[in-house]
């Protein structure tokens, strides 16, 4: 019996039918499906599938299945990405001087928590260096001043094509990405912040919820798009604080929120749980 896992990934219009095709043609194949789950959006009239499963006749061709599906393929409008789910995806890192999302993925990536490589870590600060260096990871310095801010993204480009990056992670990189680069990356760039927004942009939000008695912390992590901090949402935390707490614990009740928030997003997208659906996501959650 093969060993080989794989995931299918669907998305068409919503309609009759669907389910129907797509197993029968795992049927027909002798794949045996070990999770499936799918969904109907009703406001965008989309239908997302995701099935993992595993050949039990020897010699499955990739190629072949998928060349099978041209029939249904074309009669529902599907459209359909097989990955095998044994490939580790390259994951580049990027970070300013805040380290405790980037201490909490390269301890996830150390243990196997997170099944990925990490190619680079890139920094527009030096500070973290010794950190990559132990991990045994490139470390990219590349300043950004308002000045030089065309030429560094034109080198963090340079990086992430020499690496071949798959994803990238934004883990407190404190520099706006450019449209045009959030296009070209566009569904492979998360980032993570806060979840005062919009009550609280700018300087100092924790100091300001403070001042207004808020009682949760929460953080959000999404999509990069050239729209600033509003692009589709992957995973959201929260955690409750009281009105004995100080600013100090707001901020480490913060900082926890930010690594879980960002682990399960990166987790949920190198595991293909993610379609993203217009503005928002469709997300298979474990």
């Amino acid at each position: 019996m093969s060993q080989l896992h794989y995931i299918l990934n669907v998305s068409c219009p919503d309609q009759i039918g669907v389910v129907s095709a797509v197993t029968g043609h795992l049927t027909e194949n002798a794949c045996f499906v070990e999770e499936s789950s799918d969904y109907g959006d009703p406001q965008t009239r989309q239908f997302f599938m995701r099935i993992r499963f595993r050949p039990t006749r020897p010699g499955f061709d990739p190629k072949a299945f998928m060349d099978g599906f041209a029939a249904i393929k074309d009669r529902l409008d599907l459209k359909l990405d097989l990955y095998e789910r044994a490939t580790r995806r390259k994951v580049v890192l990027m970070v300013s001087k805040l380290d405790h999302c980037l201490n909490d993925l390269l301890f996830r990536y150390r243990t196997g928590d997170i099944r990925m490589d990490i190619p680079a870590i890139i920094s527009n600060h030096p500070d973290l260096q010794q950190l990559a260096d132990w991990h045994d990871i490139p470390y990219h310095y590349i300043p950004v001043t308002a000045d030089t801010k065309a030429e560094a993204e034109k080198r963090i480009e340079e990086v992430l094509e020499e690496t071949q990056a798959d994803t990238i992670v934004l883990a407190r990189y404190m520099q706006i990405l450019s449209a045009s680069m959030a296009e070209k990356y566009h569904g492979r760039i998360i980032n993570i912040h806060h979840s005062f927004l919009p009550g609280f942009k700018g300087a100092r939000p924790y100091h300001r919820a403070h001042e207004r008695g808020v009682k949760l912390i929460g953080a959000t992590a999404h999509y990069v798009t050239a729209d600033l901090d509003e692009g589709p949402i992957i995973e959201q935390q929260v955690e409750r604080v009281e009105h004995f707490n100080s600013v100090s614990d707001m901020i480490a009740a913060g900082r926890d929120v930010e690594c879980l928030t960002l682990a399960r997003a990166l987790r949920y997208h190198l595991e293909h749980r993610v379609f993203l659906n217009g503005n928002k996501t469709v997300v298979f959650r474990r």
